[in-house]
C-alpha cells in the first residue's frame, strides 16, 4: 500500500493564530484538495494526522471538531478526492501524551491500522512538529512551503530543528507531482511498409 500521512493545519488549509473551531471557518488551501486527488488517482491513500490542542483546552468539542473535517472530506470528494480516516491528538500541550507531535504516537496507530512498514510512508506538513513525529517513527518526510513554512523556499537551507532528512516541496501540489509517475514519452509511429 501507497500511503500519504498529512498535517491538517497549514498544509490542507491556511492557518491563522486561532484555532478553527467551527465547519464555517475552515476552508482550503488553495490547489491542496486537488492535490489529494491526484495521489488518489496515482494509487495513494491519504490520512490525515493532525494534532487539535483546542480540544484539551476546552475551545470546541469533538462534535465540532467532526463537523469541520466532514465538510473537508465533502469538499475533497467534490474534486474527485479520498482522504481515507482522520486521526487526531486532542491532548494539551502540557499533557505529555505520546500521540501529539513531534511525538510519533499518531502515526504508528496509523501505521498499525493500515498495516505499512514505516519506511514505506510519506509524512507531509508546513510545521516541524509533524516532520519530527515522521522523522521518529522512520518515516520519508517532506515539507510543503505554506502555512507556518511559507517563507522557505525549496533549495533554501532549513534550521537544525528539521530532520536532516527533509525534502522540501512549494506546495502540496508540487509533492503530488513528484510522486506520481511520470507518463512515458509516446513511441515512434512504425513506418509504413514500402511497397513497390
Amino acid at each position: 500500500m501507497k500511503l500519504v500521512i498529512l498535517d491538517r493545519d497549514g498544509t490542507l488549509n491556511p492557518q491563522g493564530d486561532d484555532f478553527i473551531t467551527s465547519p464555517e471557518e475552515w476552508s482550503a488551501q488553495p490547489g491542496a484538495l486537488e492535490a489529494v486527488a491526484r495521489l488518489n488517482h496515482g494509487g495513494w491513500r491519504v490520512v490525515v494526522a493532525t494534532n487539535q490542542p483546542g480540544l484539551g483546552r476546552g475551545l470546541f468539542d469533538v462534535v465540532s471538531l467532526n463537523a469541520i473535517h466532514a465538510k473537508m472530506l465533502r469538499q475533497v470528494a467534490a474534486v474527485g478526492g479520498r482522504i481515507d480516516a482522520v486521526f487526531y491528538c486532542p491532548h494539551a500541550p502540557d499533557e505529555a501524551c505520546h500521540c501529539r507531535a513531534p511525538a510519533p504516537g499518531l502515526l504508528e496507530q496509523i501505521c498499525d491500522r493500515y498495516g505499512v512498514e514505516p519506511f514505506d510512508v510519506q509524512v507531509v506538513g508546513s510545521c516541524v512538529e509533524h516532520l519530527q513525529a515522521g522523522a521518529a517513527l522512520g518515516a520519508q518526510v517532506h515539507l510543503v512551503c505554506t502555512g507556518r513554512s511559507a517563507h522557505w523556499q525549496p533549495g533554501q537551507a532549513l534550521p537544525i530543528e528539521f530532520p536532516a532528512t527533509t525534502q522540501v516541496h512549494a506546495s502540496l501540489g508540487a509533492f503530488a507531482e513528484q510522486m506520481l509517475p511520470t507518463a512515458p514519452a509516446p513511441s515512434p509511429t512504425p513506418a509504413p511498409p514500402l511497397v513497390v
